[in-house]
């Protein structure tokens, strides 16, 4: 998907991915593809749907199997670090890993980053005044998800550290 050589267009991206330089190992990468971007769900945008992808037996295996990998690679291993997008479904897919983990490897450590981007959409009305429009609905999920992973997470987590830009978690 690069440009040519010598070429002035700039590369096509379509994945997070793209934008890494470093090449990751391909059983330390899960797509999970009906979240693609052209896939057949959408978006993955609530705490329930990230949750209930890890019920699914196979994807559970396939987890498993990759994190024994790593695992198995380790001469001492201490523990996991975590980091989870809080503010949509992702917060769901990390609570339920959290907890896989706690439950598989109760005698190590689990630091669990929850994070929340800052809102970016800045606007002025006609009085001048900075303001951050939010789609209700939207502001609503974003909430609900935030709340229910810093729940989930902290809970099979040693230490649950948020982490955001914004005072506010990105919660307006």
């Amino acid at each position: 998907g690069a440009a040519p050589a010598g070429s002035q267009d700039p590369p096509s991206v379509r994945l997070w991915s793209d934008y890494i330089n470093v090449p990751l190992h391909p059983k330390s990468v899960y797509v999970i593809r009906q979240y693609l971007h052209d896939g057949d769900c959408g978006c993955l945008e609530a705490f329930g749907q990230g949750e209930s992808l890890l019920q699914d037996p196979t994807c559970v295996e396939e987890l498993e199997d990759r994190l024994h990998f790593y695992v198995e690679e380790c001469d001492y291993l201490q523990g996991f670090q975590v980091l989870c997008d809080l503010h949509n479904g992702f917060s769901g897919v990390g609570a339920k890993v959290t907890e896989l983990l706690h439950d598989e490897y109760s005698r190590k450590g689990i630091l669990t980053w929850g994070l929340t981007p800052v809102l970016s959409t800045v606007g002025v009305n006609s009085n001048g005044w900075i303001f951050f429009p939010q789609d209700p609905q939207n502001s609503f999920y974003r909430l609900m998800n935030t709340a229910l992973g810093i729940a989930h997470l902290s809970r099979h987590s040693s230490l649950f550290c948020p982490l955001s830009l914004s005072g506010s978690l990105g919660i307006k």
